[in-house]
């Protein structure tokens, strides 16, 4: 048995994109921020942020385009997928995120719920979890809201 499948939580690092199909079929891509905070080993507290490509076809891509905006809180659950093509004599090659699911976060970014208003999916907020077994360190994640205007674009 195999197995594909991602999930990411985060926010969108631009506005989503919406196109058709030649078959009329809607597709709306976007770009999706997390970010990851640890320890080292001398204590200091590290981060890093990672960027995921996100394509969202149908309904679901059409409802998107119209609700979710740069800085918007998305957790997607979806497929990896690998596209390539030829450009300029050379192999390029993407990989993405193609959407089954995507649930919107809370309305105006509070990581603990609030008033929700027109979010159509439920919010998604992570737990600390260890890391191995007994004595290792934990993932600390922050506490502090992820503003959209510190994402580099």
């Amino acid at each position: 048995m195999y197995l594909n499948k991602a999930m990411v939580y985060g926010n969108l690092t631009r506005d989503p994109e919406k196109r058709a199909l030649p078959s009329g079929i809607a597709v709306t891509t976007f770009s999706l921020a997390t970010n990851r905070v640890w320890k080292d080993k001398e204590g200091a507290r590290q981060e890093s942020t990672d960027y995921h490509n996100i394509v969202v076809f149908g309904r679901q891509a059409e409802t998107v385009a119209q609700y979710l905006r740069k800085g918007s809180p998305a957790f997607v659950e979806g497929r990896m997928q690998t596209r390539s093509w030829e450009a300029e004599g050379q192999k390029k090659y993407r990989t993405e995120i193609v959407a089954d699911r995507i649930q919107f976060g809370p309305k105006g970014g509070s990581p603990s719920g609030g008033s929700g208003g027109a979010s159509v999916g439920a919010s998604y907020v992570p737990q600390q979890a260890p890391v191995g077994g007994g004595g290792e360190e934990t993932i600390e994640y922050p506490d502090e809201e992820i503003n959209p205007e510190d994402i580099p674009f």
